[in-house]
């Protein structure tokens, strides 16, 4: 499909999940007389409506519903525009709170547009399809709470959601995309395996790793160094806290404080717990004066930050409060800047694909209305970014005013095993920090000079990361990563010796194995082990124990049989070191 096909079936989409939107909301308002409306825009892969009512929607309401949906649908009728005076708006919404307080909030010189169909009228300026009959497949999905506007203090709204497509075909496609979605979820996979879990106890938000989350998260931070130690990296560590002062420069506690848990008093200063690592990587490089025989300065950190998130969002391991993030800021004079941002670009595609992930999007985000720094700079910046995009013949979006406030980036989004986009990799610049905390650096000319700063992460949060790895795997990882690698599964209790020995041997050669000594059946044995997504279980018995093998069974089911030891030894081995 071409560029051009795939942004007219986007909008086609689009228009046919709004659409379907307002017929929700119209059999809505029907159904339920007491029910008031907000909002119900088109979003990814669907749409929602949000309704203010006494009492949540059941899965037996959603039914009925979509029966009446139907039903509306097959009456064809036209979606009509009109614009109002805001006075005459008003009068319409007199009887819907939250639409009253949306006109209000229309300035004045703004159209009031309404969309209307048989006779249910919406606040709306499109874009529809031509009339109920060409929404031609449609599903509702869920409920859920939400608050108005997103705000806690705000009405709780009971959400419809529901998806919509240009036909079954597709709608079935992508219901099915939605099963398997729910197959891998990773918050239930987490449980199964045991890999973490969240305590209201301790706060919702946080995370408690698991030994074998534990386990997979070292190989993937382990991993990490020593990738960015062959890249010309230092690692350093910073505090988990900081004083207000260094805030108050870094400019978060003007940009960022609703963002920032309350702050800790402590001998008359105020300390935050950081939300980010960025100033104190700064301080590092401030530690003494530097010249541009040290530029570039690369400097990673797996630091742990923490951001009030509100509770709505939360989200097992995607969405959290106390996160590591992949951070490193890397400080560089003007003329070394496209040959930094290609090794960060080289460096996260190679990481990447050593975690399995070959299908990328890429976007660049340039200047938005409030940003700080002198236009020529951003110019400079985003064509350094631009260039080096194109220099690697990286095919690239443009992100119209969508870059920090203080600097362009690129955006880095990995597709997963089922075709979901996860942004992943940002890579920014920035000219507000450098300025805020005085950086220099002595130039051959022996004058003193401000370096560039890049900030940028490869896999964003290691949790969040972790969430998107458990879901592109379900659950079943590589060797290289998976917890255990092989289970060793004695069939009765005097092979458990042997078994011992061979997990002596396996160890020692730095497979992570495990001994099955449980008085269970082998067969209940196997079937345990391939529902934790062991890759290796090696079975043995007497002959095995004779022949110094191990009968080698794979989570997949397939059986390959006696195998010697020091094979399996090998292969797992391969395996490990090729990634594969």
């Amino acid at each position: 499909m071409t560029q051009k096909q795939d942004s007219e079936l986007a909008g086609l989409r689009e228009r046919i999940r709004h659409s379907t939107a307002h017929v929700m909301a119209d059999v809505v308002t029907k159904m339920f007389p007491e029910a008031k409306l907000a909002i119900g825009p088109p979003i990814d892969d669907g749409f929602y409506y949000d309704f203010m009512i006494p009492e949540p929607f059941s899965d037996d309401q959603l039914g009925q519903i979509e029966d009446r949906m139907k039903q509306v649908i097959s009456q064809d009728l036209r979606f009509e525009y009109s614009e109002y005076p805001r006075e005459k708006a008003l009068e319409m919404n007199a009887e819907e709170p939250l639409k009253l307080e949306i006109i209000e909030g229309i300035p004045e010189d703004e159209a009031i547009s309404t969309y209307r169909h048989g006779d249910f009228e919406d606040l709306c300026a499109g874009p529809h399809v031509e009339s109920t009959g060409k929404i031609p497949a449609f599903k509702l999905l869920s409920v859920a709470g939400a608050y108005w506007r997103g705000d806690e203090n705000r009405p709780m709204l009971q959400r419809i959601y529901g998806t919509a497509f240009e036909s079954q075909e597709a709608l079935d496609e992508h219901l099915e995309r939605l099963e398997e979605a729910r197959r891998r979820d990773h918050r239930v996979l987490g449980r199964e395996l045991d890999l973490f879990s969240i305590h209201d106890e301790t706060g919702p938000g946080l995370i408690i790793w698991h030994p074998k989350g534990s386990r997979i998260r070292s190989i993937v931070e382990d991993f990490w160094r020593q990738e960015h130690y062959k890249a010309g990296y230092d690692v350093i560590y910073t505090p988990h806290i900081g004083r207000s002062t260094l805030w108050e420069t870094s400019g978060h506690l003007d940009f960022y404080k609703e963002n920032m848990y309350a702050p800790m008093d402590m001998d008359g200063q105020e300390y935050y717990l950081k939300p980010m690592n960025c100033p104190f990587h700064i301080m590092y490089y401030r530690t003494r004066m530097r010249s541009y025989r040290d530029l570039p300065m690369r400097i990673g950190e797996l630091g742990s930050v923490y951001r009030y998130e509100r509770g709505g969002v939360l989200h097992g391991l995607l969405r959290v409060r106390g996160m590591t993030q992949d951070d490193a800021h890397i400080f560089c004079t003007p003329d070394q800047v496209e040959e930094e941002i290609g090794g960060v670009l080289d460096l996260t595609f190679h990481l990447l694909r050593s975690f399995g992930f070959s299908e990328f999007e890429i976007m660049l985000s340039t200047r938005p209305e409030k940003a700080v720094g002198d236009p020529d700079r951003w110019e400079l910046a985003t064509e350094s970014l631009r260039r080096t995009l194109e220099g690697r013949d990286l095919p690239f979006g443009i992100d119209e005013g969508g870059g920090a406030f203080y600097g362009p980036k690129i955006d880095v989004h990995i597709k997963d095993a089922i075709g979901r986009l996860w942004q992943c990799t940002t890579v920014q610049f920035d000219f507000n920090l450098p300025e805020r905390f005085g950086l220099t650096y002595i130039g051959e000319d022996g004058k003193e000079h401000q370096p560039y700063m890049i900030h940028r992460a490869l896999l964003g949060s290691l949790e969040r990361f972790m969430g998107v790895l458990i879901e592109h795997y379900g659950g079943a990882f590589p060797t290289w990563l998976a917890p255990v690698q092989a289970l060793i599964i004695p069939i009765a209790d005097r092979h458990v010796d042997y078994a011992q020995e061979v997990r002596k041997t396996l160890a020692e050669a730095g497979i992570r194995v495990e001994v099955d000594g449980r008085n269970e059946r082998m067969n209940a044995k196997i079937r345990d082990g391939q529902v934790q997504k062991v890759p290796y279980m090696l079975v043995v018995g007497d002959r095995e124990a004779e022949a110094g093998a191990v009968a080698v069974r794979l989570r997949s089911g397939d059986d390959l049989g006696a195998m010697p030891v020091s094979d399996v030894q090998e292969r797992i081995l391969e395996e490990v070191a090729s990634k594969s």
